[in-house]
């Protein structure tokens, strides 16, 4: 791995700095190595950093520590993903909560046309489990990514199910990569690694900790083109997981369940709210999505439309973002992009009269090219 990897892991070790400082740093610094050479003066000229912070970014123990992530990462046959890597998940990039870096062990596209996120209790019941399989065994023609927690219950039914069918599935971990929670699902996690992998945002050796789950929970949410709620009690980590859905604007759909039952209360409450569809049969799920097409020989599709071959980089990073809301204020563009305000009005003005996105009143703008 390059030393930009290095400084990238060692960027998120720094005490005190979260997802959102480390993008700060990036973007007056230039880069994650450029963080590293710069002096304790220019640091404290970026906003949110203090001299305490400005002074362990400085501190050779940080690269040290990075040096002994990277190591483990090698043995296990691992990789690191910042949040400026083309590799890194698109429909995660335009997130305000998005991790800054992931950790990646398997054979998965982060990237793919189609996926779906399938959460629900631990305690899953007979139904739960039926409903689960044969969603899937639906969307087995579809070429769909399922995605879930590695969790008892419904989590690990969805990736068994996965693997039945031979869809690509992705376990979303509440740890580090060496650390298969439960410890029960090592064998079916190592089967994942073939035809899907392992995610997380937990360098290697951290344990799973209570906080770690509604964090791991919103990775499962911002990675899914829709996610489905198919068992689950007022509260827990499936109704966290559908929040951050809603909130992300994915498409949320809960099972509906008899009104006794601990863990379709859940799901009816979601559905009585508004907060989601209620899913009856695949097919609510397949039209909703405008899956009307099988991808041939379930080959993913790329996610982004083609566009004209004179599009810059920076502009299709723009068109992206934009294409995940109905519209977007400048300000928004700009932090989530990460290009500089006027750099970014530029590029916009290039764009519009291009056809290819609109001015909307309270500088908002929304893309026109789909």
């Amino acid at each position: 791995m390059s030393s930009d990897t290095l400084h990238q892991i060692a960027l998120t070790l720094v005490p005190g700095v979260g997802d959102i400082l480390v993008r700060q740093l990036v973007s007056y610094c230039g880069s994650a190595t450029g963080v590293f050479q710069a002096s304790l003066p220019a640091l404290l000229k970026v906003p949110g950093i203090g001299e305490v912070t400005a002074r362990a970014i400085r501190q050779p123990a940080i690269l040290t520590e990075a040096e002994t992530v990277l190591n483990r990462l090698e043995k296990l046959n691992a990789r690191a993903l910042f949040y400026t890597d083309k590799a890194y998940p698109t429909r995660l990039k335009g997130l305000y909560d998005a991790p800054s870096l992931l950790y990646v062990k398997g054979n998965v596209d982060l990237n793919a046309a189609r996926t779906i996120g399938l959460v629900g209790t631990r305690q899953a019941t007979e139904y739960g489990r039926r409903t689960t399989e044969e969603l899937i065994q639906a969307l087995q023609p579809y070429g769909v990514v399922i995605i879930s927690g590695l969790a008892y219950g419904i989590d690990i039914a969805a990736h068994r199910a996965s693997l039945a069918q031979q869809l690509p599935t992705i376990g979303v971990m509440a740890s580090g990569l060496d650390i298969i929670y439960p410890t029960v699902h090592q064998k079916t996690a190592q089967e994942m690694l073939v035809n899907g992998g392992l995610v997380t945002e937990n360098r290697p050796g951290v344990k799973p900790d209570a906080h770690l789950f509604p964090a791991r929970n919103r990775i499962i949410a911002g990675l899914s083109d829709a996610v489905v709620v198919v068992e689950a009690a007022t509260k827990g980590g499936a109704i966290i997981t559908a929040t951050y859905a809603n909130n992300y604007h994915r498409e949320v759909f809960a099972v509906p369940g008899h009104l006794n039952q601990t863990f379709s209360q859940g799901c009816n409450k979601l559905i009585r709210e508004n907060r989601a569809q209620i899913y009856t049969r695949p097919t609510d799920l397949i039209e909703a999505l405008n899956w009307d097409q099988p991808a041939k020989g379930n080959t993913p599709r790329t996610e982004t439309p083609v566009l004209p071959l004179d599009i810059t980089e920076e502009e299709s990073q723009l068109m992206a973002l934009l294409r995940q809301q109905t519209d977007m204020h400048i300000d928004d563009l700009s932090w989530r992009s990460q290009i500089p305000m006027g750099r970014l009005a530029s590029l916009l003005l290039n764009l519009e009269f291009r056809g290819f996105v609109r001015t909307l009143p309270g500088k908002k703008y929304q893309v026109v090219y789909v």
